[in-house]
């Protein structure tokens, strides 16, 4: 077994998820620079291979940490279901994927209101000059970086709360 140190730095590194039901996206970064990276799109139809992949990207990255977006309704004050309605789909089946990540590979899970982070993704792709066809290639992946990106700061604004500056 390796120790904590990977070939990507010390391990502080996290990984985020924006899951599809087809699709995951996936992005990495590391807290102590608080900056997301669009890492890969896996693309297996069948859980198997989907874990197997992810299995993969645990044993080369060795993060600390596993962040997976929480889809919510747009009205929801919360990435919970709102008041009286029932929770989006799309969350309850994120919970249960974030619940197998958690108990097949022993990480802590968080999730971030994943709300709109493909319309972000979508139009960070376009200003960045990716054509249109090409954008569906990449769109959850950058998906997945728009999550981590959140996750840490929202993390960061904690820090400072904390702290008083």
């Amino acid at each position: 077994m390796r120790d904590s140190v990977t070939p990507h730095g010390a391990s502080t590194t996290v990984l985020a998820f924006d899951f599809g039901e087809t699709r995951i996206g996936v992005a990495v970064g590391d807290t102590a620079v608080g900056i997301a990276h669009p890492l890969t799109t896996i693309a297996a139809a069948d859980r198997q291979r989907r874990f197997a992949a992810i299995a993969a990207l645990i044993e080369e990255w060795r993060p600390t940490q596993l962040v997976v977006g929480l889809p919510a309704h747009l009205d929801a004050a919360a990435p919970v279901p709102p008041s009286g309605g029932a929770e989006h789909e799309m969350a309850r089946l994120a919970r249960k994927f974030a619940t197998q990540l958690s108990g097949r590979f022993g990480l802590p899970v968080q999730f971030v209101d994943e709300r709109l982070t493909s319309v972000a993704a979508e139009a960070s792709l376009a200003a960045a000059g990716v054509a249109a066809r090409k954008r569906k290639l990449h769109i959850d992946q950058v998906a997945a970086q728009e999550i981590l990106q959140d996750y840490f700061d929202t993390a960061m604004r904690a820090a400072r709360a904390v702290s008083g500056s």
